[in-house]
């Protein structure tokens, strides 16, 4: 009801996988009504392991029995438990949705469904990068030992586990572990270990010796090992050895003095300066805390097969521990600026700033803008920055395209041209609008994302569109793309011409990557336009870049007007000599180049119909052998008066989905 995962692209041996909870998936939760209400958020979505026993119906059942998660040996028919990871940004409104939508449930089917929030009880950290996982395995070491030395992981879901068993991998070698792999674990207080990953028990050191051995390495590097124990620790409070039992109750970790005086006891034990006051420590206050947490580890990995890192969900009570030990090991604290440099250097969708059509990305332009206006204030007038719009002004898509087609004087041709309806058509319409267009909001962002190749597929079949040129993603290498883009498939007679569209109010946009074609650096916030084809020869007939494109800087001011209702709108110039500069917008960078970057990306979303008009007038003016996938656009920072020549590459024409974020 309220979840959006792209059933196209899910083979059943994919989603028996995340039912059963051996990998974790990726959607996007809207509003009730999904797909064609308003999305709130990208989410992670994780079952409990369909294998694994609940503790309060089947403890009695599986004493004995080891549950490592995902290769269980026993089903039962008890409830089942979901976890949707939500960012914080969306979480209240994410959180009011999902109670909403199970109480429609439980009345539509008579069921019962708990909706809980776990908020101040889990965190999560994520590493990233080459040597993530060797971090992981000088930190995280098993609480118990296990009769097999290695720990495995099912490669099938856990209902064919019986009957496959021995199709089976050991997670000493990272590339072995399937993408989105959820592996629950129980590990020892990493602070309790010493440089080389060993405890400072003597027993615990043979224990490590041994796990050093099976891997074979000199510096006793251990394979992470796990084991579920639904046995309660000791006869007080329910311990929760599996983290799926979180809400039962967690211990917290030892305190630091305990730690420290046990730290302190056995460096004079071992200089023999023991006496009667010191020994064993305190049972009262060890009992206290604990030596072990559960924790579940993420892989992280994009749509492209790329790895990011890992994700260790643990108990907030927990994160100082494994924080220090983590970063006392080399790892390096990063911030979200951090992280948004990352995301966009894997091509990754950051939340929210990625996400304009979410309410999470206009509370944060808002926070942005007020900040911002804050800060110029306090400047004196003479020195004060240029102002422009921090929340992207979407809704000048549509006017520019409105204005434009009135200069033309031909508005119904232009409107068909681009797909868009009158207002007076869409107006009376809105009410009845297509399934694959949902309403029309008040909201900032005029329009709707494709973000799988579904929609954006389902959209050009709604505006009768299909003969655009725009390809969602085929796996074949030879697709219709690829031919067409050399000519070797010919347009049916009359598909030259755009048909009337049936089109609603709502414009299409698609996530695009942006490269500039010869220099220039792309901010946050720049304004896309659509360029003519005398722009792209001034930097693709020209072995010496000569300024290319420029307005009047007296015109950048006036490019974007703030109105008295507080948003801003684009200007069409009335000038003759400043409309010849003048570009009209077709979309906004959401994420600028990242400095020092040796391949700069930029992170946009355009208007479909505009983009596959303009590849259409590319390729048409050009040989065969000389166009390209990609499509030329301009873009112009918005205190800038130069136009950038930039090639922008549309995601869902090489991935299926665009759901992925870091």
């Amino acid at each position: 009801m309220v979840m959006v995962s792209p059933p196209s692209t899910r083979s059943e041996t994919v989603s028996h996988s995340v039912i059963s909870g051996v990998i974790y998936d990726n959607a996007m939760l809207h509003h009730l009504g999904a797909p064609l209400s308003k999305p709130i958020a990208p989410v992670n979505c994780m079952w409990r392991p369909s294998g694994q026993p609940n503790r309060d119906n089947n403890a009695a059942d599986c004493e004995g029995d080891e549950f490592n998660g995902l290769e269980g040996t026993k089903h039962s028919s008890t409830d089942r438990q979901l976890w949707v990871w939500i960012h914080a940004s969306a979480l209240t409104e994410a959180y009011d949705t999902m109670k909403l939508a199970c109480q429609k449930e439980m009345e539509g089917r008579g069921i019962v469904i708990n909706c809980s929030s776990l908020e101040g009880q889990l965190a999560k950290l994520e590493l990233v990068g080459s040597k993530a996982f060797q971090l992981l395995q000088r930190t995280l070491i098993p609480a118990t030992r296990t009769r097999d030395t290695s720990w495995k992981l099912m490669r099938h879901s856990a209902a064919e586990a019986d009957v496959d068993s021995r199709s089976t991998i050991h997670l000493k070698n990272e590339e072995e572990i399937p993408s989105h792999a959820i592996l629950s674990l129980n590990v020892k207080d990493p602070r309790t270990l010493t440089e080389k990953g060993n405890t400072a028990d003597a027993e615990d050191l043979g224990s490590a010796s041994i796990l050093g051995d099976v891997l074979g390495t000199e510096d006793n590097e251990h394979i992470i090992c796990g084991q579920f124990s639904d046995k309660p620790a000791g006869s007080g409070k329910i311990r929760a050895n599996n983290l799926w039992d979180v809400s039962s109750g967690v211990s917290p970790p030892v305190e630091e003095a305990v730690l420290c005086n046990e730290r302190h006891d056995q460096k004079r034990n071992f200089f023999c300066l023991d006496d009667s006051s010191s020994g064993a420590l305190n049972t009262s206050s060890t009992s206290q805390g604990s030596w072990s947490c559960p924790i579940m580890l993420l892989k992280n990995s994009n749509g492209r097969g790329l790895h990011v890192g890992w994700s260790v969900i643990l108990p907030l009570s927990w994160v100082k521990a494994f924080w220090i030990s983590l970063v006392s090991k080399g790892a390096h604290a990063l911030g979200l600026r951090e992280k948004r440099w990352i995301s966009s250097e894997v091509g990754l969708p950051y939340f929210p700033s990625d996400f304009p059509d979410c309410n999470a990305y206009l509370c944060l332009k808002e926070t942005e803008a007020a900040a911002s206006n804050l800060k110029d204030e306090l400047r004196p007038p003479a020195i004060r920055p240029l102002k422009v719009p921090i929340l992207s002004p979407w809704n000048s898509i549509r006017v520019a395209l409105k204005e434009e087609s009135v200069a033309v004087g031909d508005a119904e041709s232009f409107w068909q041209q681009h797909g868009v309806r009158s207002d007076s058509s869409s107006n009376s319409e809105c009410g009845n609008s297509d399934a694959t267009l949902a309403g029309c909001h008040g909201d900032s962002f005029d329009g709707f994302v494709a973000r799988t190749k579904f929609s954006l597929t389902n959209f050009l079949n709604e505006i009768q569109g299909c003969h655009l040129r725009m390809y969602p993603y085929v796996a074949d290498k030879e697709t219709s793309f690829t031919k067409s883009m050399r000519g070797e498939i010919k347009l049916e007679p009359g598909q030259d011409q755009l048909a009337r569209f049936k089109y609603n109010r709502k414009l299409c946009y698609v996530r695009v990557l942006l490269h500039a074609y010869k220099e220039g650096f792309l901010e946050e916030g720049a304004v896309i336009c659509a360029p003519r084809l005398t722009d792209i020869s001034l930097w693709t007939r020209s072995d010496s870049f000569d300024g290319g494109l420029q307005m009047p800087q007296s015109a950048v001011a006036s490019y974007f007007a703030e109105q008295s209702y507080g948003k801003w709108e684009v200007q069409i110039p009335e000038d003759a000599v400043l409309r010849e500069t003048h570009r009209s917008p077709i979309g906004f960078v959401t994420t600028g180049f990242v400095r020092g970057s040796k391949k700069p990306v930029a992170e946009a979303f355009c208007e479909a119909v505009v983009l596959a008009r303009l590849r259409e007038e590319q390729w048409d003016s050009v040989p065969a052998k000389q166009r390209r996938k990609e499509i030329y656009v301009l873009v112009r920072n918005l205190r800038s008066s130069a136009y950038r020549l930039a090639l922008a590459t549309i995601v869902l024409e090489h991935q299926e989905e665009d759901v992925e974020f870091l």
